[in-house]
């Protein structure tokens, strides 16, 4: 009997997407070798798309939580982590080796984006009305004996129809911004996985 499916972070906290895209890219290593160039990526060396994750992420704070408050910090790195601590991007969850996801709540159609501290204990529920959700989510799988595919899904959700309505006039014209982010991390991670050297 064939086994069944395993749930993705992206269905516990995006269950219903209103939005949604997903990329995916072969690489050749094997998972765990993936899966560390994912869990690892620095997202200021992105292959291809530099200008265009400037503009997706044109609110991030300036000035890191890290260290003294008010002082801004040079951005040598940028990791998953890294935004989970000093942005309103949190990680949502984790499946080591397999799967991470990342989440924010905000008005992302807005100029200036109005972003909203959120927990990811009290993602899911959040329902103030005027927001939207967005999950982020990586997922490594095996893909024959020796390679991986890797896939970058992001979902949306809206807490009312007003909110919904922003949003779709806005992904129009974002979509090609977000297509190019997403592809350039899969590119980069394939590049990180495949010239680490390990050969298992």
């Amino acid at each position: 009997m064939a086994e069944s499916p395993s749930p993705l972070l992206a269905d516990r906290f995006a269950p219903r997407p209103e939005f949604s895209r997903v990329d995916h890219l072969l690489v050749d290593a094997n998972p765990m070798v993936a899966w560390r160039s994912l869990r690892e990526l620095d997202l200021t060396e992105l292959r291809g798309g530099v200008a265009a994750f400037a503009v997706w992420f044109r609110e991030l704070p300036e000035r890191w939580r890290a260290g003294n408050r008010g002082q801004v910090r040079e951005r040598t790195r940028l990791t998953w982590d890294d935004l989970d601590a000093g942005t309103d991007w949190m990680v949502l969850g984790e499946n080591p080796g397999h799967e991470i996801a990342l989440g924010a709540v905000g008005k992302f159609w807005r100029p200036v984006v109005k972003w909203f501290p959120c927990e990811p204990r009290d993602f899911l529920d959040f329902a103030t009305p005027g927001y939207g959700k967005v999950v982020w989510s990586f997922t490594t799988q095996p893909y024959g004996e020796r390679r991986t595919l890797v896939t970058s899904e992001i979902r949306v959700t809206h807490t009312n129809p007003q909110a919904w309505l922003n949003f779709r006039r806005y992904w129009r014209l974002s979509t090609p911004a977000v297509s190019i982010i997403s592809r350039a991390v899969l590119r980069t991670v394939k590049h990180n996985a495949e010239h680490q050297g390990v050969t298992n």
